[in-house]
């Protein structure tokens, strides 16, 4: 590797008889001195390094010889996002807050691969300088997040003092507080009772650092969603097949909806991350409901309930979301039975 050369664009790198067995994350350290590990870390998890051809998101992989490795390594990104004009549904907005129905595709804070087109620039854009610093230069004003292809709401703080009173009301989780999440998702099969409580720990998969996993209860942090099945839908052969469920968190961990109804036996459909193992599940559906499954283009999941105080306030504040087209179709799809 020329030390001279610019440190973006395709990369092209071939493992030597010498580097059988090394871990992908240190091949690429040593080839490419001049990207931090953090960096090509995000790299790896990002889809961005190519392993023969396919992409590779284990940066623990060892590499067999000849290994042809290619790596797309962007520009570099601006240290603030910039403001960008895009449409926002605004449920509410004030002095101190605004909130938001995301739609589904909508990243919220700038990363690797997602440098712009965020909420976060939308909000730059909207807001102009009164975000709330508190959560960084990368962050401001984000108190929680979704899922990119999750849709819903979700609260923004506008200033310092909305910040931490927020944060601190999702820290507790509702425990002592008027702090509201409700989910509904549509779930492949149907879980065993009508009401039931998910209590795993969650902690990044050591297999695939990009995904969550239930783990030990002596590691990883606590984790517990509380569901209820509101709806069942019957396949072709009368077999009930899919359920539409609601899901409330009683903490906020990553993908932790996803992860524990997979957990559960009943994961997302669309859920391409946790749930691919049961994608033949769709044959059991009548032709139509089938179809509408399998062009279903992300995780059936959409934030319908927020409540919280107002940090300036104290009004409890509450507010729900209608299902999205692409859900709302699904669900009809699946009603229909045929």
């Amino acid at each position: 590797m020329n030390e001279d050369a610019p440190i973006q664009g395709r990369i092209e790198l071939v493992a030597r008889p010498e580097d059988k067995g090394e871990r992908l994350d240190r091949f690429l350290a040593r080839e490419l001195a001049g990207l931090s590990r953090t960096r090509l870390k995000a790299l790896v998890l990002d889809g961005q390094v190519t392993l023969d051809g396919k992409a590779e998101r284990d940066p623990g992989r060892k590499l067999p010889a000849g290994a042809a490795l290619a790596v797309e390594v962007p520009p570099p990104a601006p240290a603030e996002p910039e403001a960008q004009t895009i449409p926002l549904a605004i449920v509410h907005e004030d002095a101190d807050v605004v909130v938001i129905d995301k739609p589904a595709g909508l990243v919220v804070h700038p990363a690797a691969g997602h440098e712009s087109g965020t909420l976060v620039n939308a909000l730059i854009a909207h807001c102009g300088d009164s975000l709330s610093g508190i959560g960084g230069v990368r962050r401001p004003g984000i108190v929680h997040r979704l899922d990119k292809d999750t849709s819903g709401l979700l609260v923004v703080a506008k200033n310092d003092r909305a910040h931490k009173h927020l944060a601190a009301q999702f820290a507790d989780h509702g425990r002592t507080g008027a702090l509201e999440r409700a989910y509904r998702a549509v779930v492949w099969g149907v879980p065993p009772r009508k009401h039931g409580v998910i209590s795993a720990n969650l902690d990044r998969s050591t297999r695939h650092r990009d995904r969550m996993a239930v783990v030990p209860a002596d590691r990883g942090r606590e984790a517990v969603t509380h569901y209820s099945v509101d709806e069942v839908f019957a396949g072709a052969n009368g077999e009930r097949v899919a359920s539409l469920v609601t899901c409330r968190l009683e903490t906020g961990r990553t993908h932790q909806i996803r992860v524990h109804m997979s957990h559960l036996g009943h994961p997302l459909i669309g859920d391409r991350t946790y749930g691919m193992h049961f994608k033949t599940k769709a044959a059991l559906l009548a032709p139509n409901a089938r179809a509408a499954v399998e062009a279903f283009g992300r995780q059936a999941l959409h934030a319908a309930v927020l409540g919280f105080e107002h940090p300036a306030t104290g009004e409890e504040m509450a507010f729900e979301s209608e299902l999205p087209d692409d859900l709302a179709a699904l669900l009809e799809a699946l009603r229909a039975g045929n």
